[in-house]
């Protein structure tokens, strides 16, 4: 996989993907990223790559021959890719969303700026446009690191268990079960007694049902994705559960409130 990430501040890349999985990917040569500086290709000797909007208003829009010209020099030909503006305007990131992308060879990352960028530019070039939330930051390079480390993780060999990926929180609508580690008794409080049992059915049941009680108080409305075995069914019936799932899920269908 190949990040191409599109930015006026390329430094702002520099230690980040120096850390963690991403930099073990990266020297295992599992992933690629390219950070492309745009005033390298602005027109003017100033390089500037922003101007002040037609028809007036506040801030500066990042104009449209730069990213043009960065973006095609960043194409890797040879593989699928997708184009992608880092922008408010966008449909919300999520984990879908990154197992998605993650069948790409090549995703673009456009960091947009200030009050956004030339209208024509996206018509012709975005293919989608993405936000990580529902708040404003000062550029979009901090949502293509969460981009790139979402996608990342996803593929093959980066993580060093393989079904790390498939049982973390949001890869199947439910939320984690808490975990514990060594000591077994720290400032007085133990560790659930079925984690030191040995019995793996009874653990495997046990974060079950403490990963359905935890997203029914948090995230809720995640349940409507989730999608459970007949026997975890059981296992949620026995347990009180499974009744306030269904309401949950009838919930978001109707858009009424459960009981």
């Amino acid at each position: 996989m190949l990040f191409s990430v599109l930015t006026i501040f390329p430094d702002f890349f520099s230690s980040p993907l120096q850390e963690g999985i991403v930099r073990k990917a990266q020297g295992e040569g599992k992933i690629e990223i390219g950070i492309h500086n745009i005033r390298e290709y602005a027109l003017d000797k100033h390089r500037m790559t922003d101007d002040r909007p037609f028809g007036g208003g506040e801030g500066m829009v990042m104009k449209p021959e730069p990213l043009a010209a960065c973006m095609r020099g960043a194409v890797r030909p040879d593989c699928s890719r997708r184009v992608i503006l880092l922008s408010p305007k966008g449909e919300r990131f999520d984990q879908a969303q990154a197992e998605r992308l993650a069948q790409y060879g090549q995703l673009l990352l456009i960091c947009g700026r200030y009050e956004g960028v030339d209208e024509r530019f996206r018509c012709l070039y975005v293919e989608e446009e993405l936000s990580i939330g529902d708040y404003i930051l000062t550029g979009g390079e901090l949502a293509a690191l969460v981009v790139i480390d979402a996608v990342s993780r996803l593929l093959p060999g980066v993580l060093g268990c393989s079904d790390s990926a498939t049982n973390d929180s949001f890869s199947r609508g439910l939320l984690k079960h808490a975990q514990y580690t060594r000591p077994q008794v720290f400032e007085e409080m133990g560790v659930p007694e079925v984690l030191l049992s040995g019995d793996h059915a009874a653990i495997d049941r046990y974060r079950l049902v403490e990963s359905v009680r935890l997203t029914l108080k948090r995230r809720p409305e995640l349940l409507a994705s989730a999608r459970f075995s007949p026997q975890e069914v059981k296992i949620l019936r026995r347990e009180g559960l499974y009744g306030r799932i269904e309401a949950m899920m009838r919930v978001q269908r109707t858009g009424g409130d459960a009981d």
